[in-house]
């Protein structure tokens, strides 16, 4: 059985932790919102919302959210919409940090 990655916290992965596995990113992604998309090193998410305030809300709480797990995204938004992309840059492409942070995004905009 995979652990809630919403129960998990982010931790310090120093430079040299293998990234994961497609298997695991795969694994990983089945905890998600399917809008989530993993390529290359990326797990990024597109969110559609109700005009310029909303996405600027979106983003703010996206914000908070990684300052929190101390793990920091890109994020980009515009009327409409706001996009979040995670990636552990110490391990060369995705970690459990990111995933965690996603699955943390996505409870909270169903909250």
């Amino acid at each position: 059985m995979t652990e809630d990655l919403t129960k998990l916290i982010c931790k310090d992965l120093p430079k040299g932790t293998p990234a994961l596995t497609p298997g695991e990113i795969e694994a990983d992604l089945g905890q998600l919102h399917p809008d989530w998309q993993a390529v290359g090193d990326r797990l990024t998410r597109r969110f559609a919302v109700k005009g310029y305030p909303a996405a600027h809300m979106l983003a703010n709480a996206a914000a908070f959210l990684a300052e929190r797990e101390g793990h920091h995204p890109d994020i980009s938004f515009g009327w409409g919409w706001c996009e979040v992309t995670w990636w552990t840059h110490t391990v060369g492409g995705l970690s459990v940090n990111d995933f965690i942070c996603a699955a943390k995004l996505d409870a909270l905009v169903a909250g």
